[in-house]
């Protein structure tokens, strides 16, 4: 038997995981997220990063990088921001994606080459250890739960048996550390946050570094861990579920305990800047003053559908309190 982290990893990032081909996001993936929502999600970010250039926090010569970009479409919004906004900063800014899986890579390549030709270069890294820049701006979106977990049930972490069938009766000591910590007794521990901090800490010299996800700094005490198939949900222990069947086939993911995030980062050195819900985030970020320009364009069909779509975006329903935005900073201000 093996522990659940490790086979998350397989079902995730194995040679056949679910993160290792490509896989629609949207109407005919297995999901939905912000990035195929709105483009005012990456537009609105990229507003945010062009203010902090130009109130002199950040140089207009440094990095965006997306971590978990997917097929690209989050920097892609942002690299279309910028260049409405200040496309003087299109011949300045670095541009890049951290992403391990060379297939995602050459998709990723051919949909930027598709939007954007030679006017945009973008630099991939295999891992957030081989970037090094003065500078740089990282987003994401929906990245830490997507970090393998264990699972812990009254002092028992989860093995699981050649059967795909999970069993309480492991005693990893690390995993079973972070959940006494947050006073856990029953839920997902993350594994990786710690490394992944101290990674990007020592990456760059100064560096801001905005995530959007699903969770709470509070852990439930209860299995939120959920597998998506055909834009249905699956709690992992619905019963009759076929884990076998669904093994790198489809997406596993959980609700982020924020306070291990930010504990994490703030032991590799960063500050935290800000954790707040999404709506909030966008909001202090210009998304009013994108879509007032928008209307001030006069073209009020366009207006009309974006803010609908914008609705969508921070429809309670789907989003909720539960998605947030944590930002953290080094050597800002």
């Amino acid at each position: 038997m093996k522990p659940f982290s490790e086979y998350m990893n397989e079902w995730l990032y194995g040679p056949d995981g679910y993160y290792a081909r490509f896989k629609a996001i949207g109407k005919e993936g297995d999901f939905y997220t912000a990035v195929s929502t709105s483009r005012f999600f990456g537009a609105t970010i990229a507003h945010y990063l062009i203010s902090l250039i130009k109130e002199g926090e950040l140089s207009p010569k440094l990095h965006l990088i997306e971590i978990g970009a997917h097929q690209g479409y989050l920097l892609g919004d942002m690299i279309e921001w910028i260049a409405q906004e200040a496309p003087e900063l299109i011949e300045t800014i670095h541009f890049g994606i951290v992403e391990r899986f060379p297939a995602l890579q050459k998709i990723q390549k051919e949909y930027f080459w598709d939007r954007f030709g030679e006017a945009v270069t973008i630099t991939h890294y295999a891992d957030i250890k081989l970037v090094h820049a003065k500078e740089a701006f990282y987003v994401a979106n929906e990245i830490f739960d997507a970090f393998a977990c264990d699972l812990v049930y009254y002092d028992k972490t989860a093995l699981v048996d050649d059967d795909h069938h999970i069993h309480f009766n492991g005693e990893d000591i690390q995993a079973l550390s972070i959940a006494r910590r947050y006073k856990q007794i029953k839920g997902e521990v993350a594994r990786g946050y710690e490394n992944f901090a101290k990674d990007m800490f020592s990456s760059v010299e100064k560096s801001v570094f905005v995530s959007f996800d699903y969770g709470e700094k509070e852990v439930r005490n209860d299995f939120s861990i959920r597998i998506y198939k055909d834009h249905e949900v699956f709690p992992l222990f619905e019963e009759g579920l076929d884990l076998k069947a669904l093994f790198g086939k489809s997406d596993i993911t959980y609700d982020v305990n924020f306070s291990h995030v930010i504990d994490a980062f703030e032991e590799a050195g960063f500050h935290t800047h800000a954790y707040k819900t999404q709506l909030r985030a966008l909001t202090e970020f210009g998304l009013p003053e994108l879509l007032d320009q928008l209307a001030k364009r006069g073209n009020r069909n366009l207006y009309l559908r974006e803010v609908n779509k914008v609705k969508t975006l921070i429809d309670p329903t789907m989003m909720g309190e539960r998605f947030k935005m944590v930002e953290f900073h080094k050597n800002i201000g």
